[in-house]
């Protein structure tokens, strides 16, 4: 039988568990066809943003299914696909191999959490480097420095009595 990949974006209103669901009902709908058709692959690669809005939506949750179905199972499922309200897009592609490595979006995703921290952010061009508080900004340390007498010319508050 033939391989395909085909990658859904669910609405951004959606839970995971809802989008998960859709793929078993495509699994339960392929074991039942009768060809044979299984899915080999199943990758949820999260909620991320849309190039563009579609039907009022900026997000989208993506899922990755590797298939090994037969055309008139593969038919049934776009249609299913189509018909289905949470589902904004889908292309189903053919390839010849499906691999079992985690594909491209998912191994950048993990190189990005490995990172981790790259040491103290660099000084800009008017920063010294450390962060400041509301407190720590130079209008309230020079306010703190100058005795409270001088606000007022130099007169002491105890001799108009």
């Amino acid at each position: 039988m033939p391989l395909y990949e085909c990658v859904l974006i669910a609405r951004n209103d959606v839970t995971q568990q809802q989008v998960e669901a859709v793929a078993d009902t495509i699994a339960a709908q392929f074991e039942g066809d009768g060809e044979g058709s299984t899915i080999e692959k199943r990758e949820y690669w999260g909620l991320r943003g849309l190039s563009y809005r579609i039907k009022k939506n900026r997000k989208g949750h993506y899922m990755l299914l590797g298939l090994n179905a037969g055309a008139t199972s593969l038919n049934e499922m776009e249609r299913q696909l189509r018909l289905n309200e949470d589902i904004l897009r889908f292309m189903t592609i053919r390839v010849d191999a499906i691999e079992e490595a985690p594909s491209a979006i998912l191994s950048r995703k993990s190189d990005d959490r490995e990172r981790g921290f790259r040491g103290p952010k660099p000084a800009g061009r008017f920063e010294s480097g450390r962060k400041r508080g509301f407190d720590d900004r130079e209008e309230f340390r020079a306010r703190d420095e100058v005795p409270r007498d001088d606000f007022r010319g130099g007169r002491d508050m105890g001799d108009d009595a």
